[in-house]
Formats: C-alpha cells, structure tokens, sequence
C-alpha cells in the first residue's frame, strides 16, 4: 500500500473526504517526524513505538577496492510493534 492508497483507505474508514483524509494522514507523519527529531518517542498503545536510536561510528569496507571507508555516527528511526499490532498480522 502506498501514501495515495493509505489516504483512500483512511476516508473511507473514517467518512472523510480525500483531501481531509491526506491532510489528517500528512499531519500524523509531521508530528512523529518533529518527535523523533527532538530526540523523543512516539508510543501508540496496542500498535507500536517509534523511537530515535544511536548508531556509533564503525569502519567498514568498500567491496569494489577493499579499502577501509569511516562510517560516522548518526541518529536512526527505529520501530517496534507493540503486542496489538503482531497479534492482528498472526
């Protein structure tokens, strides 16, 4: 399912005109971004956790030379499902 495909399912669920539907789903994903951009998480009970972790600076390799290329450190997004969620998929 893509974003279009999401809009179309959530006004249909909801009622919703499509334009009201994508600015409701639009407004969902810019409030979890600007969280976890502060550092923060996201916990929705009975679906899943969104959360911000920190990876540490590695070498790695490149495959086509073999010479040894710096990773830096950064920050990544990361999700859990909660118990909810993995109990509805089985």
């Amino acid at each position: 399912m893509n974003k279009a495909e999401l809009v179309s399912a959530v006004a249909d669920a909801a009622k919703l005109s499509k334009t009201d539907a994508g600015a409701a789903v639009d407004a969902v994903f810019d409030v979890i971004t600007r969280e976890l951009k502060k550092g923060g998480d996201v916990r929705l009970v009975g679906f899943g956790n969104f959360s911000v972790t920190k990876r540490a600076a590695t070498t790695g390799r490149n495959p086509a030379t073999g010479a040894e290329v710096k990773i830096p450190a950064r920050t990544a997004p990361k999700f859990s499902a909660g118990k909810g969620l993995k109990d509805a998929v089985n």
